[in-house]
């Protein structure tokens, strides 16, 4: 994962990965069943015409998922509770680790402000910030393991995924940015967070896996830089082009035996075509078998524009227009977001498959065309070209 700018450097701490076994972490005993039911009575009380009573509909995950999140982050969590101090509901109940859990992801889904928040369980907007930014510090240090480069073993699977999808081979991911929308600033230099549509943003970009994983994150840089730039600024970039990521190589079958295909991800015209970066044809009359490359390309794009449409639908807080142009604090929420989606992948979730299928995740941004191209990427796709073009009839439609 490239580093977030703005996170914090820890040292000394070595990263918490996923426990043994088959790569879905073990899901803890379900909490006491007198937490839910109190709490409930308290959202309800705070939120009357909400329907607030399901679990499922008020956090926008399964209650295994909630218990897991409680298990994995609880030790750092009462730490720091007893380094700070208790927080109280407005009847003076002190609040435990999963009370704290539900308001920080209720902040997080809802994108209802810390007033809002706070004034529904009787409490000041300042600890519904703090128990927020205690949840977020405890993720970055307790679930790391669930946003990770795939290893070898990881990789194959994911290749096979995708040329299953659209017949594609030796792809290893979907690239793609999205705007995260910004209140305006009062700051001297706050035009920096203007974008091409007149609208102060702050850019995400991140490579997906097939099952719409989010496996490399980069975000705070500002809207009025293109997707080249941020991609050419990107630790994802640096380490392809000096050789620590996307090297393997697969010999093509068939007819094209003896042709070499390097790994790589896939990308839309906003990105430079690179041996490891391919992008679809943009040349005016393109020949039949260009068009059906494109065609292939292009669904096999989706699982990135689905991943960012579902992050923004799911945690809503991403789409209100309710944080000033932060670097430093709101790239933390927006990997916080990617990594509480990768862990209700990770683990299963049922709930997460009852999102929209809408796959727009930038509304009124108009599509970026790259004029870069190197030449052994030329190349790299004109085989990829031919080879798809030659089994298209055994592929998927």
């Amino acid at each position: 994962m490239a580093p977030l700018r703005g996170a914090k450097r820890r040292k000394g701490k070595p990263e918490r990965a996923l426990p043994a076994g088959e790569g879905t972490p073990p899901v803890p005993q379900p909490l006491a069943a007198d937490w839910w039911d109190a709490f409930s009575r308290r959202l309800a009380a705070g939120h009357p015409s909400k329907e607030c009573q399901n679990f499922e509909t008020a956090f926008k995950m399964s209650r295994k998922t909630f218990d897991y999140l409680c298990s994995l982050i609880k030790g750092d969590f009462t730490r720091k509770t007893q380094s700070s101090r208790n927080f109280r509901f407005g009847d003076k109940v002190i609040l435990g680790v999963e009370d704290q859990v539900a308001v920080a992801l209720l902040r997080m889904t809802t994108g209802d402000s810390l007033l809002s928040i706070g004034t529904c369980f009787g409490m000041n907007h300042s600890s519904i910030s703090n128990i927020t930014w205690k949840f977020i510090e405890c993720l970055e240090e307790c679930a790391t393991g669930h946003l990770k480069w795939p290893d070898a073993e990881e990789m194959a699977t994911i290749k096979a995924k995708f040329e299953k999808i659209q017949g594609l081979p030796n792809c290893c991911g979907a690239i793609d940015t999205t705007h995260i929308l910004m209140c305006s600033s009062a700051q001297p230099n706050s035009n920096v967070w203007l974008d091409g549509e007149n609208k102060n943003s702050m850019v995400l970009q991140t490579v997906v896996d097939p099952d719409m994983r989010f496996r490399d994150v980069v975000s705070g840089w500002p809207g009025s830089l293109d997707d080249s730039c941020i991609l050419r600024t990107s630790g994802f970039y640096r380490l392809c082009q000096k050789g620590s990521r996307l090297t393997g190589q697969m010999e093509l079958p068939g007819e094209s035996a003896g042709s070499l295909v390097r790994e790589y991800v896939v990308g839309d015209p906003s990105y430079p075509l690179l041996p490891w970066l391919m992008t679809p044809y943009q040349e005016h009359g393109l020949s039949s078998e260009k068009v059906e490359f494109n065609k292939r390309h292009a669904a096999t794009s989706t699982v990135v524009q689905g991943a960012l449409a579902n992050l923004k639908e799911r945690w809503q807080v991403l789409r209100g227009e309710l944080w000033r142009p932060d670097k430093h604090r709101l790239p933390r929420i927006i990997y916080a977001c990617c990594l509480l989606t990768n862990i209700m992948i990770d683990l299963e979730d049922g709930v997460r498959d009852g999102m929209p299928a809408s796959h727009n995740h930038d509304d009124g941004y108009k599509q970026q065309v790259s004029s870069v191209v190197e030449d052994d990427a030329v190349t790299q796709r004109d085989l990829l070209c031919q080879y798809v073009c030659r089994l298209g009839s055994e592929l998927p439609e």
